[in-house]
């Protein structure tokens, strides 16, 4: 299918009115190109990681927690990305792209069903959004997040770190850490081939620049 999964995160949530901005744009890009937006987790999935502190769950459990959070974020970003429309089913995106809509992937159904993942906090909305854009063979993804990329360190902390630009999967493997993307990820990526660009959606042009090919800021992971 030639079009592109957008993963937007639930970190994104903590700007509102940057997160409305965001999801305006990203539907009226969608105007433009087939875009297939999954949403991240945020803070319904935080919900699930502070009680998984505290009862000790199951991995299961915590897992499909946590995709029901996506579930309801990607309902809140449905309410601000006019002419969007979700839904649980594959095979309804093509048909919601025959009339012009934005469909919203909510992973639930399809993944509480089919458990094709691991269970476990190293996979999160990232590979989830590499699996989905594999099971639709789409082969750009982009991880629209709150900061620029990946970097050596966390740039949050380390304020003089420098973005990586590109990299290939194996490498991101080779770093071994949490960076801005899942643990999960690389492994993913390595058995799928998809371009995966990190971009920060709290400067939405960027979104548009990387879409349409041309230079911006972001770091792009070669499947």
């Amino acid at each position: 299918m030639k079009a592109t999964v957008v993963k937007v995160g639930g970190s994104l949530s903590l700007y509102p009115e940057k997160l409305k901005t965001l999801c305006l744009k990203i539907s009226e890009i969608s105007k433009e190109q087939k875009l297939i937006v999954v949403p991240g987790g945020g803070e319904f999935a935080d919900v699930v990681r502070s009680l998984d502190k505290s009862f000790n769950l199951s991995c299961s459990t915590s897992h499909g927690m946590a995709i029901l959070g996506m579930d309801q974020y990607g309902m809140l970003l449905s309410d601000l990305m006019p002419g969007s429309i979700t839904t649980h089913k594959l095979e309804e995106i093509k048909y919601f792209f025959d009339l012009n809509k934005l469909p919203i992937f909510l992973p639930s159904h399809l993944l509480l069903r089919e458990d094709p993942l691991e269970n476990s906090w190293a996979v999160t909305s990232d590979s989830i959004a590499v699996y989905i854009a594999g099971r639709l063979q789409v082969n750009k993804v982009l991880l629209v997040t709150d900061v620029d990329g990946i970097y050596n360190r966390d740039p949050k902390t380390f304020s003089e770190e420098k973005l990586i630009n590109n990299l290939s999967a194996s490498e991101l493997l080779a770093m071994n850490k949490r960076t801005s993307v899942d643990n999960a990820l690389p492994k993913l990526l390595l058995k799928t081939p998809i371009d995966c660009f990190v971009v920060n959606g709290l400067f939405p042009e960027r979104i548009k620049l990387v879409l349409a090919g041309q230079d911006s800021i972001y770091t792009l992971i070669k499947g």
